[in-house]
């Protein structure tokens, strides 16, 4: 096989936002302060970067905004030994759209997952590159906001990610419509929760290994 036309399998994508105090989960301010709320980003971010490496369904990389420049990220890949990539200018959408064709050139299935869902564990992205191979094009994972938190694809068309309401309570909605108009097959995930609210930040009391932020107001 010629191995400039070569692709891998799978890989991962983790988009994530610098921790930048003050620029990061700010409905999360009021409850947990600026610093507190950056804090939280970077275990977040760390948290998934853990997910997928322990999935091994491919190579892991991290994309960043606004850039892979930041030092936060540069010890992220020094400790979990990920690519860095930048996610460019645009909305969610474009960077998306962005970031799969270009990773589709080198790789037969991408998955794409934010950093805002530590309830996503590594056997749910075991099942979601499992359920790209065995035939669906798209692999969506359900968020209870609307949304979602993950997305794998074998293809790629821009018209899956223009005109979406993005960070709105219709995302999901809008998605099955672009895809019912393409006529792409697809698999759902059970749905999971993301971290963006305080009664999120409680919920995360729960999961094993989560602790609580100084100064963090839980009552």
């Amino acid at each position: 096989m010629d191995r400039a036309n070569h692709k891998d399998g799978c890989r991962v994508l983790i988009f994530a936002k610098a921790p930048e105090t003050g620029d990061v989960k700010t409905l999360l301010i009021p409850l947990l302060g600026a610093e507190g709320a950056a804090a939280l980003q970077q275990q977040l971010v760390k948290h998934a970067l853990t997910t997928a490496v322990e999935a091994k369904v491919g190579a892991v990389e991290l994309w960043c905004a606004p850039s892979s420049e930041h030092p936060f990220f540069a010890r992220c890949a020094e400790e979990f030994g990920v690519t860095l990539r930048s996610q460019g200018p645009g909305d969610l959408g474009q960077r998306m759209f962005h970031a799969f064709q270009k990773s589709l050139c080198h790789s037969e299935r991408v998955l794409l997952v934010g950093s805002d869902c530590p309830a996503l564990t590594s056997q749910d992205m075991r099942h979601a590159a499992e359920k790209l191979k065995s035939g669906n094009e798209v692999l969506l994972g359900p968020a209870e906001d609307g949304g979602y938190v993950l997305i794998g694809l074998t293809r790629c068309s821009p018209r899956l990610f223009q005109g979406i309401t993005w960070g709105g309570s219709h995302v999901m909605e809008q998605t099955r419509e672009r895809l019912h108009k393409l006529g792409w097959r697809w698999y759902e995930l059970p749905m999971l929760w993301d971290v963006d609210r305080p009664d999120d930040y409680r919920r995360l009391a729960h999961l094993q290994g989560w602790v609580e932020l100084r100064g963090a107001k839980t009552s």
